[in-house]
């Protein structure tokens, strides 16, 4: 088992992140409650398609990740609180979440090759305004579209 190099507790569970794995555990009377006896889930990390994040404040907070193959529930905090890959948080929680959640985000951007979270799509739409700018020239933007879209 690879070693916990962060760790978040909630009110439905305890997110540990690994270099690879985001492991969600289920301990605690609330724990079984709500989710029954499934048992702890592991999701690692590259199969991490978006994270949902949902701060506490008149309701508690929640953070919710979703993969390729997974089914996440959609229907807000309330159905969160049955959703296997869901954690939810109070105020005082939420910290230790948001750190992770940051840590999560750095780790799929890096795996990406991407020092930040911006889409070739993204990149795409920064370099037309650039080029509407006349900051750089029409030329060098269909060069860098051609290498952005793999053409």
């Amino acid at each position: 088992m690879e070693t916990v190099v962060m760790e978040a507790k909630g009110l439905n569970g305890q997110l540990e992140l690994t270099d690879s794995v985001v492991r969600i555990r289920r301990k605690g009377m609330l724990s079984v409650m709500l989710m029954g006896l499934k048992g702890d889930k592991e999701i690692l990390l590259r199969q991490i398609s978006s994270i949902q994040f949902k701060k506490a404040g008149l309701t508690n907070g929640y953070i919710q990740f979703t993969f390729q193959g997974g089914q996440e529930a959609k229907g807000g905090v309330f159905q969160a609180t049955s959703d296997e890959n869901t954690v939810m948080f109070t105020q005082g929680q939420q910290p230790a979440f948001e750190r992770i959640k940051a840590t999560i985000e750095q780790r799929l951007a890096a795996a990406n090759g991407n020092g930040s979270a911006v889409s070739p799509l993204g990149e795409l739409e920064q370099l037309a305004v650039l080029r509407d700018k006349r900051i750089i020239t029409e030329q060098e933007f269909e060069a860098k579209k051609k290498q952005l879209l793999g053409l």
